[in-house]
């Protein structure tokens, strides 16, 4: 079917959508493939659609490769499963809820891992229905507090979860493998530039995790990767390799010295260096106790504070806390806190009234490196005071630690002795996770084992953002004129553009894109006449963004016509005898 510019649904825009924040939504929008129907609410027009469908293809081939089976469940769900779960509770302000008219609960699903487990429990009994999995490609829904970047954090979106079940760990980790190659494949057909992370499994549970990163400057996703080894992670899933306890015994005593006007880490370092000079050198925020006061919002509603310390050279990550905590929320600690706790001296808060037993009771969490033995100079709990030479394991011992503090460059790698961390920006394209058994003890899902006996089934789970798919391709394939489609996700294979007014330039395109779509090459055929110029007509050529434009103009009189390479720009004259097969050849190549 040969699509014509004069009868498709699209309207070419030149300027910008005024709430456009990234490039790939910036264009998607002025190119007629998507329209904005409300925050992170977009429709998908004609053009867009086929994209969509291109990239879903891609998909179900792999998945339909490795055996998966596809089935599609509604995305009004009843509240009793994620009940059972804890999710109704966990998932809190982040999914939308509603109710029938018989005050019945029922929320949008943002994702189905129980209605998977159920209907396994439901069809299957035995060790000898397994390994299974089963995928959907289905439209989830999120109530985003901020949703931005166009598709790359909507509240709707189209996304491919699928599911394993074994009876074995053993068969988990094969079923694992086979799921990660088939991702490998997709993201290497889709035609972006990824990498594969380790990652937090978050609010789902479970232990092994890894994500597929777009590679992008407006990505979400902070990651990091080793200058020597092949290591890299989210920077929610590094670990920090705590160093060696100190051995302290000659440590001199902690002692409290006057440190006036210092409420911040920056003016402490130089009070001390001006008050209390080092023989050895002088001091860094480095050698100072940071601490955060924090209120954890527990799922069933309790609130909790912590306090979490960290190198005074280092700020606590907002991110990487909360992918520690989740699905427990984090908020700010307020003037209310404070005023229940009046033993916190702002600017001046120490260990010493930390930690459970301690005045005040709160929890105290710190960053892996504040090991046994290390002196640190921190808040002595007094206004203008603070305390020196304050050794882990002698003056004070921590409730435990946490890995909250930020990652930077130049940090040593977790995994080598030699390498350090590169940190760089990246879209969240794919999931991939051992669930193991939470979902399937929570909803009781077991088979008979080869024994006769009630086994529980260990899941993995595997997530592909499919319209996060199309953002992120556009993203790494967009020019400065526009979009720039891989041939294999395109809304077309050739842009056939005719121009001028000549009926014989018209009637010689139209012949061209019969021929082409005989021969199967899909063909946009901008087919406008009257008052539409040569110019806007090649501006929305560049703008759409299919992989070859082919120009019929004023070339035709010489027998020839113009084929441009989009992403290239180089551009050949072909022989309008041999210009069909020329075409053919070129797409499937």
């Amino acid at each position: 079917m040969i699509l014509r510019m004069s009868s498709l649904f699209v309207r070419t825009l030149r300027d910008d959508p005024a709430d456009a924040e990234v490039p790939s939504h910036r264009l998607l929008v002025r190119a007629g493939y998507i329209r904005r129907a409300a925050p992170g609410i977009y429709s998908w027009l004609p053009l867009g659609l086929k994209v969509l469908r291109k990239v879903e293809d891609v998909i179900r081939a792999e998945m339909d490769g490795i055996g998966a089976q596809e089935l599609s469940f509604p995305a009004l769900l009843p509240r009793e499963p994620y009940e059972a779960t804890g999710r109704w509770t966990e998932y809190g302000d982040g999914i939308f809820r509603l109710k029938d008219r018989k005050d019945g609960d029922y929320l949008l699903g943002p994702t189905h891992e129980e209605m998977f487990t159920l209907v396994v429990k439901d069809l299957y009994s035995s060790y000898k229905d397994l390994p299974l999995s089963l995928y959907q490609i289905q439209t989830k829904y999120r109530d985003e507090a901020r949703p931005r970047a166009g598709l790359l954090r909507g509240r709707e979106f189209t996304m491919k979860d699928s599911y394993s079940f074994d009876v074995s760990d053993a068969g988990l980790e094969q079923s694992y493998q086979r799921h990660r190659d088939a991702y490998v494949r997709i993201f290497d057909k889709l035609g972006f530039d990824y990498v594969i992370v380790k990652a937090t499994a978050g609010a789902m549970g479970g232990s092994k995790s890894e994500e597929f990163l777009a590679r992008a400057a407006v990505g979400e996703d902070t990651y990091v990767r080793c200058t020597s080894c092949d290591y890299a992670a989210n920077v929610e899933a590094v670990e920090v390799r705590p160093p060696a306890p100190v051995a302290h015994d000659d440590a001199p005593a902690s002692h409290v010295e006057a440190t006036p006007d210092t409420p911040t880490i920056a003016t402490l370092v130089d009070h001390l260096n001006a008050a209390f000079p080092r023989e050895d050198r002088p001091w860094t925020a480095g050698d100072t106790l940071k601490n955060v006061l924090v209120v954890l919002k527990h799922p069933d509603g309790t609130r909790e504070p912590v306090a979490i310390g960290v190198p005074g050279d280092r700020e606590v990550d907002q991110k990487r806390l909360d992918g520690q905590l989740e699905p427990i929320e984090v908020e700010p600690f307020d003037e209310t806190e404070f005023a229940r706790h009046p033993a916190l001296v702002k600017g001046y808060i120490g260990p010493g009234v930390l930690g459970e037993g301690n005045a005040t009771g709160i929890r105290y969490l710190v960053d892996p490196r504040v090991v046994e033995g290390t002196r640190w100079v921190t808040g002595a709990d007094a206004p203008g005071s603070h305390v020196l030479d304050l050794v882990v394991g002698r003056d004070f011992t921590p409730d435990g630690t946490v890995e909250a503090a930020e990652v930077r460059d130049g940090d040593p790698c977790p995994n080598c002795d030699t390498g350090t961390l590169e940190t760089a920006r990246g879209i969240e394209m794919g999931h991939v996770f051992q669930l193991g058994r939470k979902y399937a003890d929570a909803l009781d899902l077991r088979v008979l084992d080869e024994n006769g006996k009630l086994v529980t089934v260990t899941m993995g789970s595997y997530g592909i953002g499919v319209t996060r798919a199309v953002a992120a391709i556009a993203e790494d394939t967009l020019d400065d004129v526009g979009l720039c489609w891989p041939r294999n996700v395109a809304p077309a294979d050739v842009h056939l553009v005719a121009t001028g007014r000549d009926e014989a330039v018209f009637a010689a395109a139209e012949e061209i894109a019969r021929e082409l779509d005989a021969a199967g090459v899909q063909v946009l055929f901008d087919d406008r006449a009257g008052k539409i110029s040569p110019g806007v007509k090649f501006k929305d050529a560049e703008l759409i963004g299919v992989p070859t434009i082919v120009v019929v103009g004023k070339g035709l009189a010489d027998g020839v016509v113009e084929v441009k390479d989009r992403r290239s720009g180089e551009r050949e004259d072909v022989a309008t005898t041999a210009i069909v097969d020329h075409l053919v050849a070129l797409v499937r190549s």
